[in-house]
This record gives C-alpha cells, sequence and structure tokens, in this order.
C-alpha cells in the first residue's frame, strides 16, 4: 500500500473525520442512495461528537460523489469545517465506515486501496522510448527518451561502402538502446516505481534490457504487446502490466511473511531478521523510527487496542503518562493500526496487508525493522533492514 497519497493528512491537527463509502452500487436510485448515505454519515458524525461544519462539508462533498470519477468508492478525511482529502478506493466497502476520531481513521485503507504497486511502462523501438506509470488510479504519461532518428535500417546498395554504412546503422541501435536504458533507470528512481515492463520488437528491447543495470534486469518483465507505432493496441500490454503487477504484490508480501515467519522459528534468528509484533514493541520501533515495513492482517485483535498519542507521529504510547515525556501535555487515545499507519505514512514505512487466512502477523499488526535493539542477554544484533 502506498502512503504517499496521505500526506496531506500529516500538515494538520484533529480530531478528524473519516468516511469509507461505496459508489460501486449500479442501480436506478444508485444516486438517491448515495444522498441518503451521505447524509447518514453526516449524522453519524454528529453523534459522535463531530461539530456541525465538519460533518455539513463531510455530506456535502459524499452527495456529490460520481461513479465515474469514483467508480469503487472513496475514503474522505475532513477536520475543522474543511475537506482535507478525498482518496479513491479500488475496492468497494461492503459497508459504510463512519468515524470522528482523534487521529484520522486509516484501518480500513489497507484492506480498500490494496498494495498497489507502480508499474514503468517502456514502449520502445529502434529511434527511442514512451514512457508510462500506471498504477490503480490509472495510466498516465511519464516522458519519453529520444535518440538517433539516422541511419536505423539497413540497405543493400550493393556498393563498396555497404558494409561501412550497416555497421554506422549497427552503431546507431547500440547508442538508442544505451540511451533508452540510461533514461529508464533515471525514470524508474524519479517515479519510485516498483515494476519496470519493456514493450517491443524483441530484438530493440532485448538490446535495451541488456543494457539495464543488474537490478532492473532482475525486475522487467518484457512483452512484444503494445508497441510504439502510432495506433498500437494498448489492450494486451495493459492485461501483461496488470499480471505484472499483481505478480509484484503476491511476492513482495509473501518475503515479507516469510521473514516475519522465520523470527518464530526456533534457534539463532537470522542475520537482518529484527521485527516486533507485540503492540508494545510495535509502538516503541514506530515512536523510534525503525519500521521498515508495517504488516496488517485484517481481523487482528491488537489493531484496535488502545494507545496514547500526541499531535505529532512518534508522539505515540501504549501508556498515557508516557506522553508528557515526549513533548505532548494533552494525550489523546487512539486505535493501535491507526497510530502506527500514521507513523508509517511520516517516516516513509512500507504497509503490507497478509491475507485474511493467513496465520501472521498473529495479533493483526507485525514489522519489519530497519534495526533492532540488543536486549541484554538475547541473540539479536543491531541489523540493517533490507
Amino acid at each position: 500500500m502506498r502512503l504517499d497519497s496521505l500526506a496531506p493528512l500529516l500538515d494538520r491537527n484533529g480530531p478528524w473525520a473519516t468516511v469509507c463509502t461505496s459508489t460501486a452500487r449500479a442501480t436506478e436510485n444508485a444516486g438517491d442512495e448515495r444522498r441518503l448515505a451521505a447524509r447518514a454519515a453526516g449524522d453519524e458524525l454528529l453523534r459522535q461528537g463531530a461539530d456541525s461544519a465538519t460533518a455539513d462539508a463531510v455530506t456535502e462533498h459524499l452527495a456529490a460523489l460520481s461513479p465515474r470519477t469514483r467508480p469503487q468508492g472513496s475514503a474522505v478525511f475532513a477536520a475543522d469545517g474543511d475537506l482535507v482529502l478525498d482518496l479513491p478506493l479500488t475496492v468497494a466497502p461492503e459497508r459504510q465506515h463512519v468515524a470522528w476520531s482523534t487521529l484520522p481513521h486509516l484501518a480500513p485503507l489497507p484492506e480498500l486501496l490494496g498494495e498497489n504497486p507502480r508499474c514503468l511502462t517502456a514502449r520502445i523501438d529502434r529511434t527511442g522510448a514512451d514512457f508510462e506509470l500506471v498504477d490503480a488510479q490509472g495510466t498516465r504519461s511519464a516522458g519519453q527518451a529520444t535518440g538517433e532518428e539516422w541511419p536505423i535500417h539497413r540497405n543493400s546498395t550493393g556498393e563498396l561502402s555497404e558494409k561501412h554504412f550497416q555497421l554506422r546503422v549497427e552503431n546507431t541501435w547500440e547508442s538508442n538502446a544505451g540511451l533508452i536504458a540510461e533514461a529508464i533507470g533515471r525514470r524508474f528512481r524519479e517515479t519510485a516505481a516498483d515494476v519496470l515492463v519493456l514493450s517491443g520488437e524483441p530484438r530493440e528491447r532485448r538490446a535495451v534490457h541488456e543494457k539495464l543495470s543488474e537490478r532492473l534486469r532482475a525486475l522487467a518483465v518484457e512483452t512484444s504487446h503494445g508497441g510504439r507505432a502510432a495506433g498500437a493496441s494498448s489492450e494486451l500490454l495493459d492485461r501483461e502490466t496488470a499480471r505484472a503487477r499483481a505478480e509484484y504484490a503476491e511476492r513482495h508480501t509473501a518475503e515479507a511473511l516469510a521473514a516475519l515467519r522465520a523470527a518464530h522459528a526456533p534457534g539463532p534468528s537470522p542475520a537482518g531478521s529484527g521485527t516486533a509484533e507485540t503492540v508494545p514493541s510495535l509502538v516503541e520501533a514506530a515512536r523510534e523510527h525503525r519500521v521498515a515495513t508495517l504488516l496488517v492482517r485484517p481481523g487482528g485483535p491488537d489493531r484496535d487496542t488502545e494507545v496514547w498519542v500526541g499531535d505529532g507521529a512518534d508522539q505515540v504510547a501504549v501508556r498515557r503518562s508516557e506522553l508528557p515525556y515526549l513533548g505532548a501535555p494533552e494525550p489523546a487515545s487512539a486505535r493501535a493500526d491507526d497510530a502506527l499507519l500514521r507513523s508509517a505514512l511520516a517516516t516513509d514505512a512500507e504497509v503490507l496487508l497478509a491475507a485474511p487466512g493467513e496465520e501472521l502477523p498473529v495479533g493483526g499488526l507485525g514489522a519489519l525493522l530497519r534495526w533492532s535493539h540488543a536486549s541484554p542477554g538475547s541473540r539479536e544484533e543491531k541489523t540493517p533492514a533490507e
């Protein structure tokens, strides 16, 4: 789950109104149903203690939502009478979530947004490449790379200079492949992409593939679908991109769970295996910015455990009495998952969702750590996270 779209939630303090609602119902009365749901959300916010200005702002916005722009639904966040964020969902919620709370109610989002890996697609030919960025919000242009346009075609002239000309063609292809590979590496870093798809004729895309860095060569998926030529069909490329994104998400989550599972195995802990699963250890790690990956399991019993928070993302503790020492003179109660997700957003940690049938994390919350403390008598050493 990518958290960067939630950044506006860090810019102001609560209390917060949060509503996760569906727009996916396609019936004759769908518009009326959405307006009734919007009114019900506003009434529930007032019942929970929200001010009327904030409740009215949420109600008005929800009533105007359209399935054309929000086909599955929205997560709406408001505070102090202002709508702060409207985030499109990738999964329609089965029921409407409404909360008035100290922190934004982020707990439903892992299930409603998914991991949403970002894919950089390169449509390659002999003269350059067009880049696109694909995620759950759609496909958008990500620039292009332009190489030499002449000479790029071999011509059989029968002249003595033919071999020299063909050598120039080969050199142009080689140079363009290097230029495209360099541009791909740069755009991959700039867009913080997770997945790379190379599209085009076999020779051109393989030449580019060979010039990528070792890391990108291992990540890249190649396909002949959806070339750079005008009018080329995108449907098959879209399918290939969707498959690559889904496979990445499944593999990435499985790797994180395997690391968490290794910490439960008897014997010495593997190198680099710093983990946390209890709420106290998770809160301590979050407070010290040590969480690299936060793992969330639906229905875990620890997710709604009470913790105490201040305005800052690192002002979080298990006991209320700890908050004044962290610079928060007026501690407030919050859910553990909301507090840990806010911390993950503030410290650029990733969030992964375990399958509902998965047994780990045991309490529903776990973490892979950037580094771990060595406690007296423990086998654990201070280790960097991968």
